[in-house]
């Protein structure tokens, strides 16, 4: 154990943090962060237009109308079919300006560059072609990778043409507004043209986009792989294996499967937009953000709560008191930072089984629970990560959520029991030897 132990200490660990804080990881983590707000917005009128209880909805259709949802819906379009544009704004934005350069001009020209690479018309199911528009099933979940693709290239681009200067200088004591606009003129034209060239190629040599082409290619496989049992299986087994080595897991797994499963959550709310039934048959994807973020990992990266827990019911040492009361309020808010460090379960032997194996353990029991239909597919509603256990589980899977994460907090506790138990008389015998 030990000499794995230094291995992966002394070289898996820093290539993964080298690959983290890598300036193109930053950029979509960070940038994507910007279409967090759309979510929560958007998710609040899909939540009301799709209320969990029936006859709530019933007595609201005849009372106020067959079309009371209507608004809510356009509310809902509005900020779920543009996150792929945002996204691609925020990430070449965020790009540019962590290189030092103003960040505005990058993030408006990425925005051209995606609306340059899809189509601009649509054809109806009469076979009527109509133009001047963007269609906005590319501009939402479907267009999430070509987002991160177009995103982190033109903020490279963008800044490499203003590290080496080749811009338009004007001279001192011209506004700085003015002078940042020329200086994007440069960039602007290359960028652009270069995205006019991309089009073309498709276009006339592929009859397609590149947009759709990612999309077909590398966005689907990508998808299929993280909505599978086998996918969740290693998002489980990931997050709590690099935390018990003192790395940020969540942070490393979501900002590289973040975008596929964002971009699962938006197919299903897609489908219920739509008038169908979310079903898996109607192509609803059961590993979708909600699944990690209030089933995965509520309470805490590892499911701490069983820690928590246990230290309440069978706590006879002073560190096993005070922390467990200390660490309980935290954890109903998905905090466990002090049950991480203070008990402590990074590096420490004695947790790592139970710190990774509940995780993966509800990582399948989840997966299948909504495989045979116990509970559904999420309909795309995204939750403040705060959001307490129990409380989640039922605004999005109803009485049926809120009990899965009982049994899961349960269960829990019981794999997390005898580890700690054997912990806690380590603890105390040190207490007792340190008294006398």
């Amino acid at each position: 154990m030990s000499s794995f132990q230094d291995n992966l200490n002394e070289k898996v660990i820093p290539m993964i943090l080298k690959f983290v804080n890598s300036k193109g990881v930053i950029a979509l983590k960070d940038g994507l962060m910007c279409t967090l707000p759309l979510t929560m917005v958007g998710s609040i009128f899909l939540l009301l237009a799709q209320l969990p209880y029936q006859p709530l909805n019933d007595w609201l259709s005849i009372t106020l109308g067959a079309g009371w949802t209507d608004p809510l819906w356009k509310a809902f379009g509005a900020t779920f079919n543009i996150i792929a544009l945002m996204g691609t704004m925020g990430m070449a934005y965020t790009y540019t300006k962590n290189e030092g350069h103003e960040p505005l001009p990058a993030g408006i020209i990425a925005c051209v560059v995606f609306v340059l690479t899809i189509r601009t018309s649509v054809t109806t199911k009469g076979g009527e072609t109509i133009g001047d528009v963007i269609p906005m099933a590319w501009t939402g979940g479907k267009g999430m990778i070509a987002a991160i693709v177009i995103g982190l290239i033109v903020g490279v681009v963008y800044s490499w043409f203003m590290k080496k200067n080749i811009i338009i200088k004007m001279p001192q004591g011209v506004p700085q507004g003015v002078s940042n606009a020329f200086a994007a003129l440069i960039p602007s034209v290359a960028i652009i043209l270069g995205a006019t060239v991309v089009y073309a190629i498709f276009n006339w040599g592929l009859q397609t986009t590149s947009v759709e082409w990612i999309y077909k290619v590398i966005q689907t496989p990508l998808q299929g792989m993280s909505d599978s049992m086998g996918g969740i299986i290693v998002i489980g087994f990931a997050m709590p294996f690099l935390w018990w080595f003192g790395v940020h897991g969540s942070t490393i797994v979501g900002g590289i499967v973040g975008g596929l499963l964002s971009s699962n959550a938006l197919d299903n709310a897609a489908i219920v937009a739509s008038g169908k039934e979310l079903t898996i048959a109607n192509g609803a994807h059961i590993v979708t953000s909600q699944f990690t973020d209030n089933f995965l990992t509520f309470t805490g990266c590892g499911i701490t709560i069983g820690l928590v827990l246990s230290m309440l019911l069978a706590g006879r040492s002073a560190q096993s008191k005070t922390l467990g009361k200390l660490a309980f309020v935290p954890a109903l808010f998905n905090i466990n930072e002090p049950v991480l460090f203070g008990f402590p379960i990074v590096m420490n032997p004695f947790m790592f089984l139970p710190f990774v194996g509940v995780p993966t353990i509800t990582a399948i029991s989840t997966y299948l629970a909504i495989k045979v239909g116990f509970l559904h597919p999420f309909t795309g509603v995204s939750l403040p990560w705060t959001t307490p256990p129990i409380i989640s589980g039922f605004i999005l899977q109803g009485w049926k959520g809120a009990l899965w994460q009982i049994l899961i907090m349960a269960m829990a506790t019981a794999i997390y029991f005898p580890f700690f138990k054997k912990q806690e008389s380590i603890n105390l015998k040190a207490e007792q030897e340190a008294n006398q």
